[in-house]
């Protein structure tokens, strides 16, 4: 008679376990996804409310996020909004635009100053609206690349189109200590009152070595030790702020002439 032991028990053992273990691991995965996307997308309205001014005085996320957040989608060429009827702006993932050919541009090595690669065609912006539906602030997502990785923001300006209002940095993957600074609050609340752009309109706003001066409209601090993030920073800023990135845009807001798409 055959030992219980044999190769052949053996391998129906470990097959049979592999197989039920695939299975719960599988509906475990699935079960799962909806509350993993929905806890992303909370994660994101929170990164957005961060920088809008609203507090949530123990309010849920959601809730104080559908009451004072309208996203809307830009067409970067032109600057004006898409209509709501061609793209749902709540669903709408630039990222993922950004990596399809069809709806994005591949950029020069001459154009590329903040190392993205590839720039979707169109934009989200947030704009944060008061009880009488005024813009308070509008929220842009700008990212660039730093020492080690990509470096994503959320950053929040007045309705002049040229003041900022805030700045977060929440996702990125610096060296603790040095270039992970973008990400402490100390550092980005520097940027709050820095104008954007000169009185020529040109891009004005920099990370500089070293410390700015108290005074300066335009200057912010480079991060100790960490030269090469803080570049990458600054080309952000360039980069966004330009006319492949926000600048018609925010040209627009400027001149109070955005349409309403």
């Amino acid at each position: 008679m055959a030992s219980n032991d044999s190769l052949a028990k053996t391998i129906k053992v470990v097959v049979g376990v592999s197989l039920v273990c695939s299975i719960v691991v599988s509906l475990a995965a699935v079960g799962l996804r909806g509350m993993q996307q929905q806890n992303a997308v909370e994660d994101k309205q929170k990164n957005i409310l961060a920088v809008s001014g609203v507090a949530l005085d123990g309010r849920k996320v959601a809730d104080v996020y559908s009451q004072v957040i309208e996203p809307r989608v830009i067409d970067i060429e032109t600057g004006e909004f898409v209509s709501q009827d061609q793209i749902d702006p709540a669903t709408f993932e630039q990222r993922k635009s950004a990596k399809d050919p069809a709806t994005s541009i591949r950029l020069s090595s001459e154009e590329d100053i903040a190392g993205i690669v590839r720039r979707s065609n169109l934009a989200s912006v947030y704009l944060v609206k008061d009880e009488q539906g005024e813009i308070e602030r509008v929220i842009l997502p700008v990212h660039g690349r730093g020492l080690w990785s990509t470096m994503y923001a959320f950053l929040a300006i007045q309705p002049d189109g040229n003041t900022v209002d805030a700045i977060v940095y929440y996702d990125q993957g610096e060296t603790p200590g040095l270039g992970g600074e973008v990400a402490n609050p100390l550092w980005q609340d520097k940027f709050i009152g820095k104008k954007l752009f000169d009185e020529n309109g040109d891009t004005a706003i920099s990370v500089i070595k070293g410390s700015a001066p108290a005074d300066s409209l335009y200057e912010v601090d480079g991060l100790s030790g960490a030269t090469l993030t803080s570049n990458g920073v600054d080309a952000t800023f360039k980069f966004w702020l330009s006319d492949k990135g926000f600048g018609k845009f925010l040209a627009k807001l400027q001149q109070g002439g955005l349409n309403n798409g």
